[in-house]
């Protein structure tokens, strides 16, 4: 609710839409929204320069308002924590966890339907928009899993190569024994076998494996990826910060003998 109290304040002192969604960065058709929520209320600036925000929010949002007293509504920015903090932790597992809380509580369905929605609503970080096979992001998981020897009970790390597709999060697992270039190496051509083909762009992070060199954003890396992509024809490109919102789609697991 900070950025629409920002938006009533400063269409109060007769800035244009188009001015407070550049001073706000907010997407013209947010501001106006937001502006038709308030005079829909019958509000003006005087009447919310003091108001709190759950009191604006009722006010303004009343049907939303309306909706989350329900008890069995979980509490979505907590959700939202707790992802970005754990990193093994789903949507899933925390639906889980909310139907033991709630033992009447919504379908599985209902809770990403919801979820999704509130982030919708939510103060937004950063949205990419990705071209159907245009880029394959890999890396290594960072986490080892065990793996257990069936003859021996010999427990040792197995590390976890990861190829995901941008624009429908498809994603390739293979668990290797080390970290080495060889086995990034496999894991690409598998990943691309897998997948019945490669993308136009690969995008490693900045793992020492695959990166030697960054030129600059977006340049090509001088790397281990350069003798791989010259015998595919593809790029090699530096990923830039990123924000995840939401899960990716189940995972496909393809282990490695």
């Amino acid at each position: 609710m900070r950025k629409t109290r920002e938006i009533y304040r400063l269409n109060h002192f007769g800035m244009s839409g188009r001015a407070i969604a550049r001073a706000v960065g907010a997407s013209n058709s947010t501001v106006s929204g937001a502006l038709s929520r308030l005079k829909a209320a019958g509000l003006a600036w005087p009447d919310i320069e003091d108001m709190s925000e759950a009191e604006l929010e009722r006010r303004v949002y009343g049907e939303v308002d309306r909706i989350t007293c329900d008890p069995r509504e979980p509490d979505w920015k907590t959700l939202r924590t707790e992802l970005a903090k754990h990193r093994y932790l789903t949507l899933q597992l925390a639906w889980a966890e909310y139907r033991l809380d709630h033992p009447d509580g919504y379908s599985y369905s209902w809770y990403c339907e919801r979820y999704r929605a509130w982030l919708k609503k939510a103060d937004p970080v950063m949205r990419q928009h990705h071209v159907f096979g245009e880029k394959l992001f890999v890396d290594w998981a960072g986490r080892t899993v065990p793996l257990i020897d069936a003859d021996t009970g010999e427990v040792t790390d197995a590390h976890l190569f990861l190829a995901v597709l941008g624009a429908s999060n498809f994603m390739y697992i293979e668990a290797f024994r080390n970290e080495e270039t060889e086995a990034f190496l496999a894991g690409h051509v598998n990943a691309f076998e897998y997948m019945g083909g490669s993308s136009a762009l690969l995008v490693p992070d900045n793992l020492k494996t695959g990166v030697s060199l960054v030129l600059r954003m977006d340049s090509l890396l001088v790397g281990i990826h350069v003798p791989l992509v010259s015998s595919v024809g593809k790029r090699s490109v530096a990923p830039g910060p990123c924000v995840v919102l939401g899960q990716a789609r189940p995972t496909r697991f393809h282990g490695q003998g």
